[in-house]
């Protein structure tokens, strides 16, 4: 074989073997950062992993140091322990949840108490709720702790029978009472809505309660007629006019600028 031939042969095959050794397995190896003591390989991706009970700190794995009545956790933010149940954290430490009387643990986390039914949170503990005569308990934290049963209002913490008028009736709420359509409320009672003539009853809670027909317009407790000037039309309520385009309106009337 000639003697230049094998000089690139050689050259050939050492660059091959170059080649593999930096892709193969061990290269890689090196390449990788390794493993900390209380750790391991993590399961997604490349990386690693602090054991359960050790938090990462740098390149390291140092053991979390749970304090009593506390036990480790396995996540990657908050303080690696949590309190047991029925203890409360309170700096780096867990103490007993105080419950007091007529009251009990929450039952989600055991952090804290909540008051028993009948009964409502005060500054030192739960206190009795005093429901009167025709009244029910409430589970809000808003209210009194009670309502009045329907048919009753609640007058200065007592519940007071309602005296419906004639030609009315009681709410949802059962605590209030309001007219029958076409009344109206005066005072205590319930009073027939005069609509006049030319004119609709409208079901509303105030104001007048009635409205003028199309080509009406109100005058006091009636409904006149309205007179369109020339060059005019009845806008879009109905009980009004303006001028026709490009007329405007002046002196009362429709004309041109």
């Amino acid at each position: 074989m000639p003697q230049p031939y094998c000089a690139v042969l050689a050259l050939q095959v050492s660059v091959l073997l170059s080649g593999a050794l930096l892709f193969s397995p061990s290269a890689f190896a090196e390449a990788t950062p390794p493993v900390p003591a209380n750790a391991e390989a993590s399961r997604y991706g490349s990386g690693w992993e602090c054991n359960r009970g050790f938090r990462r700190q740098g390149d390291s794995c140092l053991a979390v140091t749970a304090p009593d009545h506390a036990f480790l956790t396995n996540k990657s933010f908050g303080k690696g322990w949590e309190c047991h149940y029925g203890f409360a954290e309170k700096g780096n430490r867990c103490l007993a949840v105080q419950v007091p009387a007529n009251a009990y643990l929450d039952p989600y986390y055991g952090d804290r108490w909540q008051c028993v039914r009948g009964h409502r949170r005060n500054d030192t503990g739960c206190e009795l709720i005093e429901v009167p005569d025709n009244a029910f308990l409430t589970d809000s934290p808003f209210n009194a702790g009670w309502e009045c049963e329907r048919g009753y209002q609640n007058v200065g913490r007592k519940c007071e029978a309602l005296t419906v008028p004639e030609h009315a009736y009681l709410t949802t709420s059962g605590n209030e009472w309001i007219c029958d359509r076409g009344f109206e409320r005066k005072g205590e009672a319930c009073v027939a809505v005069q609509v006049p003539k030319n004119a609709t009853f409208v079901d509303t809670s105030y104001g007048q309660k009635w409205k003028c027909d199309r080509g009406f317009e109100t005058k006091g407790t009636t409904c006149s007629e309205i007179k369109l000037p020339e060059n005019a039309h009845l806008d879009s309520s109905g009980n009004a006019w303006e001028c026709n385009r490009p007329y405007r309106l002046r002196n009362g009337l429709c004309s041109m600028e």
